[in-house]
């Protein structure tokens, strides 16, 4: 076929095997994304049905993006493929077969703010109000136990065992059961549901199971349990599917992600075949090799050893910065050289760090010097306050029983509906197993509720019963428009006029544009539709790589995109690793694998920077530069002092004494000939056998803090400590 001339022999190879499982374990830059694009093409040629093809990816963005250069190869055929994420996809499925499963087809999907609201509601209704133990904590926790598949009646029966373990239990129970109550589920359901409901009713189970010939999964490094389970239960008997991953990309454990479903994926499919990708086409020789030197430092992993066609290329600059300030200032200068010498864009750059934190200082210093930037991730347009207040509308006009929704609605904008009013209602939809909005249209009958506070409430009910008879007969966008108008909103936001509340009216007047769009672009569409998309949106699939300007983002965010000159910012201990001291290896390992996607996203040349003080936690930190930068081939990259010389903005005697460490080098410790670092072993008369997790200072003051036996972590001073390194 000659449309499959500009493939190379392993990409080929990996596109014309049908034969049964198979693992694709594609390195950074080696083409996956053309591999799988050419796999479904090289597919429909070999007549499998497009309906036949179940495709899944981890965002919209490059889901949509391989639906066009499908088409480009095949044609319109390429519309009626299954492909889209795997919370689209089985949020698809479930709206079809709803009432097998207790729900109704116009359910709601909570994002994280929503399910924050519904567990805040639950811990004041059953009264848990207790010290460091937020609902954001049990949030996270109950997010948790749902994505290794453990229900609530699990969670009691085999996990509880303390006090707190009761009331997450307890707030598991009611979380669950007000979910199915509102008609909505969160983003941990989409996956859930789809396995209860598979496991329930055969006949849908086998439905699916045939109509799907051929399954394919994009980052199958990133799968969770559920995820992993769901393609288990859809793989044809013949076993056609075909998953691309790199296990030195998986860095999403902290979202449930289980590397270990690479090596499962072997023992359940015992007659897979495996193909590698290992021809690199996006980075120069340099850069690869100074990533390989860092990765090669994770023990397992499947090997692979890339090697590209690409020019030698410059070494990777590392660039020591006085603080954050002067971090920013350098790589806006650096930025503004490369520019000018080198005849590129403003969108040629990328800068990543570890936090979204990490940005302010950039911005400051981008808006001082006049470069042009945008920012993928910090607070996200649909989960702005005034837009998901419309949104929330919306939702209840097509999910009456959405409580979270119409609460957050209720008395916005203010219509005198305070919270002794909503608590007075709730209580009677409780007691009498009636939904909220329908206690609203009998407010009359709740006590002790004043006549004009219930004239308010059903002025409001009517106004929503407006909407939702109008809700099949205008467009998504017509509909919005007329409520935002009949809502008064903008006028409000205008009157205001403030810079904060201008902004706001601002956000609305776009929400209404991108709702017009939407329904020029899906003319049948039903609001259900735009609000899964809404649901579902994550802020890189609104990414335009043409943009102009510098991409400020989190590594996370930038996994799948690249760019020719790329900052990998904030290389410190605590800051890239992250934070915690007392890592354990398999935290190290995926911060490593981390730092490896951030160095690989680079095409031409990469900066690193490191700080020798940030501002960090209210307070000024002390750095000292990341381990990953020592674990570098010395050959790959070149020091620049920066502003490390340049008087700091904050001179303190510690910072003194921090000038003084760093000429001396805090790994200067020296113990019969052998240097301690992160990571030696070492052996005290005391405390005995230990692994060290970090050291500080220089000279007599060096420090290192160990991790000895029986989970023992001692700081200890190594003028007196007497360790023998092993």
């Amino acid at each position: 076929m000659h449309q499959f001339k500009d493939l190379n022999s392993a990409q080929l190879e990996a596109v014309e095997y049908t034969e049964g499982p198979q693992i694709i374990v594609a390195g950074a830059g080696s083409g996956k994304t053309k591999v799988l694009t050419y796999k479904i093409a090289y597919l429909l040629k070999k007549n499998f049905s497009p309906e036949s093809i179940l495709a899944l990816t981890f965002t919209n963005k490059a889901a949509n993006e391989m639906k066009e250069r499908i088409k480009e190869l095949i044609g319109k055929k390429a519309d009626n493929l299954w492909m889209g994420t795997f919370h689209s996809i089985f949020a698809k499925i479930l709206r079809t077969e709803a009432k097998h499963i207790n729900y109704k087809s116009n359910f709601s999907i909570y994002d994280t703010i929503d399910s924050l609201s519904l567990v805040s509601n639950i811990m004041t209704d059953l009264n848990i109000d207790i010290d460091k133990f937020t609902p954001n904590s049990i949030r996270h926790r109950i997010s948790f136990l749902k994505n290794y598949m453990i229900t609530p009646e699990e969670y009691r029966k085999n996990q509880v065992k303390s006090f707190l373990d009761e009331k997450i239990s307890d707030v598991f129970f009611e979380y669950q059961k007000r979910l199915v109550e509102f008609n909505a589920m969160d983003f941990d359901d989409l996956l859930l549901k789809p396995i209860e409901l598979f496991n329930d009713k055969k006949s849908i189970h086998q439905k699916y199971k045939s109509r799907f010939e051929y399954l394919l999964v994009d980052e199958f490094q990133d799968t969770n349990k559920a995820q992993y389970e769901l393609l288990k239960l859809l793989v044809s008997k013949n076993g056609l599917i075909s998953v691309v991953g790199d296990d030195a990309q998986s860095i999403y454990s902290w979202r449930g992600a289980n590397i270990g479903n690479m090596q499962d994926f072997r023992k359940d499919f015992p007659k897979f075949k495996l193909f590698k990708l290992e021809q690199n086409y996006r980075s120069t020789k340099m850069i690869l090799k100074a990533a390989d030197s860092v990765i090669k430092n994770n023990s397992e992993q499947v090997p692979k050893t890339l090697w590209t066609e690409n020019e030698e290329g410059e070494p990777v600059m590392l660039l020591k910065c006085a603080d954050e300030k002067d971090e920013a200032s350098q790589i806006a200068k650096y930025i503004k050289q490369e520019a000018s010498k080198k005849k590129i864009s403003f969108k040629d750059f990328a800068i990543l760090y570890r936090t979204n934190a990490q940005s302010r200082a950039m911005e400051d210093i981008f808006r001082k010097e006049k470069i042009p930037y945008t920012i993928i991730g910090g607070l996200e347009f649909y989960k702005r306050k005034e837009v998901k207040d419309v949104v929330a509308y919306l939702r209840v006009i097509s999910n009456q029983n959405d409580e979270e929704s119409l609460l957050r609605i209720m008395n916005f904008p203010q219509r005198g509906i305070g919270s002794t009013t909503i608590v007075r209602m709730i209580a009677f939809a409780r007691k009498h197993n009636i939904t909220l909005f329908q206690t609203m249209g009998r407010v009359f009958e709740v006590i002790d509720i004043k006549e004009r506070i219930q004239k308010n409430v059903k002025q409001f009910k009517t106004l929503l019963d407006k909407y939702i008879s109008l809700k099949d007969q205008l467009s998504v966008g017509e509909l919005t428009r007329a409520m935002v108008d009949d809502l008064a909103l903008i006028r409000m936001f205008k009157e205001e006029a403030t810079q904060e509340s201008l902004q706001r009216m601002e956000n609305i007047n776009q929400l209404l544009a991108s709702l017009n769009e939407f329904s020029e672009v899906n003319s049948d569409a039903k609001l259900e539709q735009f609000l899964e998309e809404v649901s579902l949106i994550a802020d890189v699939d609104n990414y335009k790589e043409d943009k102009n300007c510098v991409t400020l983002l989190t590594v996370h965010s930038a996994k799948g995109l690249e760019w020719p000159v790329v900052f990998v910012s904030g290389c410190e201990e605590e800051v890239f690793p992250i934070a915690n001291k007392f890592l354990s290896d398999a935290s190290v390992s995926e911060e490593r694998r981390l730092f490896y996607v951030a160095l690989t996203r680079a095409q031409k040349k990469a900066y690193i920077t490191h700080a020798r003080s940030r501002y960090r936690f209210g307070e000024v930190a002390y750095q000292s530069r990341s381990r990953f930068i020592d674990e570098l081939d010395p050959a790959t990259y070149k020091e620049l002092n920066g502003g490390f010389n340049r008087k700091a903005n904050r001179k303190t005697k510690k910072e003194m004494y921090y000038e003084y460490f760093e000429k001396v080098g805090y790994e200067s410790f020296d113990n019969d000939g052998a240097t301690l670092k992160i990571g030696s072993r070492v052996m005290h008369d005391k405390f005995g056998l230990g692994k060290v997790i970090d050291v500080t200072g220089a000279g007599d003051m060096t420090k290192a803090t160990v991790h000895f036996e029986g989970n023992n972590v001692k700081q200890l001073m190594l003028k007196f400590a007497k360790l023998k390194v092993l």
